[in-house]
C-alpha cells in the first residue's frame, strides 16, 4: 500500500524536489541540447569527435561517460547509506539495488574509457556531495522522503541523457554501455518508486516548470466511453518465435555479460 505523507511535509517536499528537477535539468541541459545550439550541427559534431578503432567518439559520448562515473560515486555511498540506516525494507532494497547497479556500471565505464582514452573523475561534484550530507544529516521518516525523491529525481534525468546517446553514439563502445545504463536506471528508478515515498506530483510539476513547449495530444476525456481501439498486429497466420521484451510489471531484467575490461 502506497503511504499518505502528512500534509504539513508535502508543500516543503515539492519544493525540493522542483528545485531538484530544475538543477539537474540545468546540468544536463547543456549535452542534450547540443545539437540545436546556435553554431553547432554537422561541422561541430565533426570538429568535437575522435577516431576510434570502435567508431567516431564525440563530446557527448565523452560527457556521457563522465557523467555515468560521477553518478556511482554519490549514489553507492548513498545506497550504502540506505542500507545501513532506513528503518524500511523497501527503502533498503532500493539502496540496495544502487549499489549493485552502479558498482557494475563503473567497472563497465572504466573499462570503457580505458579503451577510449577518456580521463574520470575520482570524486562527486560539489553539488552531488551536498545532496549526500543533506541525507547525512536527516532522520526517520524525513530521510526516507529525501533519499527516495532526490535519487529518483537524478535517475529521472539521466533515463532521458541515456536514452539520446543511445540513439545518436557513432561509438559501439558508448553503444553498449548506454544499453547496460539503461537497465540499471529503470531498475533504480523502480525500486525507488517502490518505496511509496515519490512524490509524483512534484516531479511532473518540477518539469513543466522547465518545460517550454506547448503540450499535445489528443483532448482531455469527456466523460463518455470512447471507442474501442482496433489491436495491432500481423495479418495473416505468422509464428513469432522471440517473446516481448518486458517482463512481469514492476521488474526489470538487469541481466548481461559480464564487462569487458
Amino acid at each position: 500500500m502506497r503511504r499518505t505523507m502528512p500534509v504539513r511535509h508535502i508543500n516543503g517536499t515539492a519544493l525540493i524536489i522542483a528545485a531538484l528537477v530544475v538543477t539537474v535539468g540545468a546540468l544536463a541541459f547543456p549535452v542534450w541540447s547540443y545539437a540545436d545550439r546556435s553554431g553547432t550541427g554537422e561541422a561541430n559534431l565533426a570538429a568535437g569527435s575522435v577516431a576510434t578503432r570502435w567508431g567516431p567518439l564525440s563530446a557527448t559520448d565523452r560527457d556521457f561517460l563522465v557523467k555515468v562515473r560521477l553518478a556511482g560515486l554519490w549514489e553507492i555511498p548513498a545506497g550504502q547509506q540506505a542500507v545501513e540506516r532506513a528503518p524500511t525494507k523497501a527503502v533498503k532494497d532500493a539502496g540496495d539495488h544502487l549499489v549493485v547497479g552502479h558498482t557494475d556500471l563503473d567497472q563497465r565505464v572504466r573499462g570503457v574509457a580505458a579503451q577510449l582514452g577518456v580521463e574520470l573523475p575520482n570524486q562527486p561534484t560539489e553539488q552531488q556531495s551536498g545532496w549526500l550530507r543533506e541525507l547525512t544529516e536527516a532522520r526517520g521518516e524525513t530521510y526516507q522522503r529525501k533519499f527516495a525523491n532526490l535519487l529518483r529525481v537524478a535517475h529521472g534525468k539521466v533515463f532521458g541523457l541515456v536514452a539520446q546517446v543511445r540513439d545518436s553514439t557513432r561509438n559501439s563502445l558508448v553503444r553498449q554501455l548506454a544499453s547496460d545504463a539503461n537497465q540499471t536506471v529503470l531498475d533504480h528508478i523502480t525500486m525507488l518508486e517502490g518505496t511509496g515515498y515519490v512524490d509524483f506530483d512534484a516531479i511532473a510539476n518540477g518539469n513543466a516548470a522547465t518545460s517550454t513547449a506547448s503540450p499535445t495530444g489528443p483532448p482531455p476525456p469527456g466523460g463518455d466511453r470512447p471507442p474501442e481501439p482496433s489491436p495491432a498486429g500481423p495479418t495473416g497466420d505468422v509464428s513469432g518465435t522471440s517473446r516481448p521484451s518486458p517482463g512481469p510489471p514492476g521488474t526489470v531484467d538487469t541481466g548481461r555479460p559480464e564487462p569487458q575490461m
